[in-house]
């Protein structure tokens, strides 16, 4: 099975911890070298956000596992990168 590289998700969290607090604790895991919170949405009691995750060898379950400890949940996964290497993605004309 080939490495995930990348995964961008889509996460509903409560307002505490804060972005930060779970950034650094998704950035600790094994495979993990980089991780981009950006708070897409506010509302009385939760916060809809973006992580982007980047590394050689993601660990799903494991960021899965991480995100449900802070109380947090996966809505979807926008974007997955597997592989040898990164590819981006290009825009095309339809």
């Amino acid at each position: 099975m080939s490495d995930l590289k990348r995964l961008v998700l889509d996460v509903l969290k409560p307002h505490n911890p804060s972005i930060i607090d779970v950034a650094q604790q998704l950035s600790v895991l094994d495979g993990i070298s980089g991780v981009n919170i950006s708070i897409k949405e506010v509302d009385q009691e939760t916060e809809t956000v973006k992580i982007t995750i980047k590394g050689n060898s993601i660990d799903y379950d494991l960021v899965e596992e991480t995100i449900r400890e802070v109380g947090a949940v996966i809505h979807s996964v926008d974007n997955v990168s597997a592989g040898k290497e990164l590819v981006d993605e290009l825009e095309t004309q339809d």
